[in-house]
């Protein structure tokens, strides 16, 4: 299935004509026509129709897994902490040799990987050849500057009922410094998490989740955070999809 196959089939699911689609999303319905005939086979906005038809941007994009993101499957780590983000995947619909329109962006991912031999060691790195394509509008509402953006994708509950599983992030590499109750995308051991962070008395900090029932707050020194964590970036952007509630 095609690009143009996808749309519509996300367009229809969302009872949407191609007007109110495009409406919706900011864009002239041309744009819409042209990607649902062939015509474009890439676009910056494919994040937003995604999030307007509520369907998973995975999908839509390159076609990978479900059109419902809530049911992409998980890999498990062995290890006492839970890393609860990982790479999106290849998520670019354009050729590499395509030029970016005026108001895209290119965003790095970031990935964690298991080193050479299997024994378990994961690593997180920036893998240079993914890239998805933000609105620069978009980044300047969230005062993020394009080269400073980044993006993974969460994995795991423990931060659900605010971003669920499956749900894709963007965060800001120049906002590193700890504000009280933001979240944050950091490599802590060699795995990527997302959580909120608090600094405390006493030279701790707290690392919380949204879903603190199933997953207690954890608490490390000031000296283990400059050791252990190196600090990716504020989540300011996130894209979740929920499932059609069933009738």
């Amino acid at each position: 299935m095609e690009l143009k196959d996808r749309l519509k089939l996300a367009r229809k699911n969302a009872s949407l004509t191609q007007a109110e689609l495009a409406q919706r999303v900011g864009i002239k319905q041309a744009s819409i026509s042209e990607i649902e005939r062939g015509l474009t086979r890439s676009s910056g906005y494919l994040i937003k129709i995604a999030q307007v038809c509520g369907v998973d941007p995975i999908w839509l994009s390159e076609g990978a897994g479900s059109i419902d993101s809530s049911t992409t499957s998980l890999k498990t780590m062995p290890s006492d902490i839970e890393s609860n983000a990982e790479l999106l995947g290849d998520l670019v619909t354009w050729e590499t040799e395509d030029p970016l329109d005026d108001d895209d962006c290119e965003v790095p991912y970031y990935a964690e990987v298991e080193f050479a031999g299997g024994n378990g060691m994961t690593e997180v790195i920036e893998v240079a050849s993914r890239k998805l394509r933000f609105s620069n509008s978009t980044l300047k509402a969230a005062g993020v500057e394009c080269q400073n953006a980044a993006c993974a994708r969460i994995k795991g509950k423990s931060m659900e009922r605010l971003i669920l599983d499956g749900a894709a992030i963007g965060f800001d590499r120049a906002c590193t410094s700890i504000i009280d109750g933001e979240i944050y995308a950091f490599n802590q051991d060699g795995m990527l998490r997302v959580k909120y962070l608090y600094r405390l008395p006493g030279g701790l900090i707290r690392i919380r989740s949204e879903n603190f029932e199933e997953y207690p707050d954890e608490m490390i020194s000031l000296d283990q955070y400059h050791q252990d964590v190196r600090m990716l970036g504020r989540v300011f952007w996130w894209s979740t999809v929920r499932r059609a509630p069933r009738r």
